[in-house]
């Protein structure tokens, strides 16, 4: 009898500490978390994260919001998420990500890239890039490629992406049904990714110059671990 009472207080005990980390405070009173996640794409990027987060949030006490945006630039969207930030509507335990795609690299856009970087480090926002877009994290749920592409024509034009997703359509709710089940692969496949363009590359903190990249998998363990 005292072993199941025991047992039972530390249930409950583990079930209250879930729900503290879930919550923050706010005026007094507990609500829940809110992750926002600013997009430079008007549909592709949300309608994927809306999709994977009704399949795989399971969390009542957090919330998701995806709001949506005119901005479509790098620094743009950071300073964006900094206003929300710094806003009264939000508090401590909130989360804010950023989703951009790298495109083609130009002195002055590596000059605003740096410059979004830096500041979204300076207050604590965090980044999702695709280098070169996000048909490139697409493309890792078939299979692992290092192959730098120029552009988002490019990568269409010259990687197998088009007879892989045959009938993709960037404004297509469906896509991520589609490729569901091939997530971890994906995901596995950007971690390899990852630690192969930081040991090709001199710049290991500056990703938004690696010529094939993406960090959109870390935004997929954030949704899950928030």
């Amino acid at each position: 009898m005292i072993l199941m009472l025991m047992l039972l207080l530390v249930i409950f005990s583990k079930s209250l500490t879930r729900i503290f980390l879930m919550t923050k405070r706010k005026g007094g009173r507990n609500v829940p978390r809110v992750m926002y996640i600013y997009c430079e794409g008007e549909k592709t990027e949300p309608l994927y994260l809306e999709s994977y987060i009704s399949e795989n949030s399971r969390r009542t006490l957090s919330v998701f919001k995806i709001p949506k945006t005119r901005k479509n630039t790098p620094e743009q969207l950071v300073d964006e998420a900094i206003k929300k930030k710094n806003s009264s509507s939000t508090a401590d335990g909130d989360e804010f990500w950023v989703v951009y795609d790298q495109e083609h690299l130009t002195t002055q856009s590596v000059l605003c890239h740096q410059r979004a970087w830096n500041k979204a480090n300076r207050h604590g926002i965090n980044i999702a890039i695709s280098c070169v877009c996000f048909e490139l994290w697409l493309l890792l749920h078939f299979g692992y490629t290092t192959r730098s592409f120029s552009s988002y024509e490019n990568l269409m034009s010259d990687s197998p992406f088009k007879g892989l997703l045959p009938n993709y359509n960037k404004g297509s709710s469906s896509t991520y049904d589609v490729l569901k089940n091939r997530i971890g692969k994906a995901r596995k496949n950007a971690a390899q990714l990852e630690i192969f363009a930081k040991s090709d590359n001199e710049n290991i903190h500056e990703p938004y110059k690696f010529p094939c990249y993406t960090s959109f998998h870390k935004l997929l363990d954030a949704i899950d671990n928030f």
